[in-house]
């Protein structure tokens, strides 16, 4: 059984000891109910290695890790993805976060549109906004992805369209003409629009339209938006990624 792999905002010196974080702590000590001597994977997501550890000091409410191994983790795509997502309700978004993570996502961006159907004040959209981080940290300790994409703030479709990119810009649409296995690819950097439960109105696919977003289809059938984000980056990785 591999060792558990734990996300840790610190910085790891080889041979010293860290102190736990509260979350490491409480997932490692409380959950797995793991004891001094025992080892783990650590990282802290701004470099591109992972740390081999073993916990000493372990009580009932603190533990450190000393730090023994350094090791390059090197699994990132050559391609760059930034998902602008339509929120959608329930577990969906959740889901979608998480799987597109394990897919190489790099930025993911929670959008307000017309059919989003999810009302947030600001207490709120805070807390889920940490959620959301949380999902992401936990889909990277199991996919073994040394780099924390960032879930960005959470914004208006047209303020996000309004963004400068030097990327290629592309939204779903069922009635497109061409597929992502046809797009010319002039970069190794993607913006993706998906829409929401319901999609995109004609107007926000039109604004998307002048904001330069190209229009592709992923085939015959109209598919789930967390069924559509998640084949358009497989897609993606396929045809330019590292997905074989």
């Amino acid at each position: 059984m591999s060792n558990p792999r734990i996300y840790q905002a610190s910085i790891f010196t080889l041979h010293e000891s860290v102190k736990l974080s509260d979350d490491a702590f409480g997932h490692l000590i409380r959950v797995l109910r793991l004891k001094e001597g025992d080892e783990v994977v650590l990282f802290n997501g701004e470099e591109a290695f992972q740390y081999q550890a073993k916990l000493i000091d372990v009580s009932k409410k603190q533990a450190y890790a000393e730090i023994l191994t350094k090791e390059a983790v090197d699994n990132e795509s050559p391609l760059n993805i930034h998902l602008g997502q339509g929120i959608s309700r329930g577990d969906r978004m959740d889901f979608t976060l998480q799987k597109s993570v394990e897919l190489g996502v790099n930025t993911i961006t929670p959008l307000f549109t017309e059919r989003c159907g999810v009302k947030l004040n600001a207490e709120r959209l805070e807390k889920k906004l940490q959620q959301w981080q949380k999902i992401v940290i936990s889909a990277c300790e199991q996919s073994g992805r040394a780099s924390v994409p960032v879930v960005a703030e959470p914004m208006l479709l047209a303020d996000w369209l309004k963004q400068e990119t030097s990327a290629l810009k592309i939204n779903l649409h069922p009635k497109a003409q061409h597929s992502i296995m046809s797009l010319p690819m002039e970069n190794t950097r993607v913006r993706l629009l998906v829409g929401p439960e319901g999609g995109l109105t004609d107007d926000e696919i039109s604004k998307a339209n002048d904001a330069d977003f190209q229009d592709v289809l992923l085939g015959p059938r109209v598919l789930r938006t967390e069924t559509a984000a998640l084949t358009a980056i497989t897609a993606l990785q396929c045809r330019f990624g590292d997905l074989q």
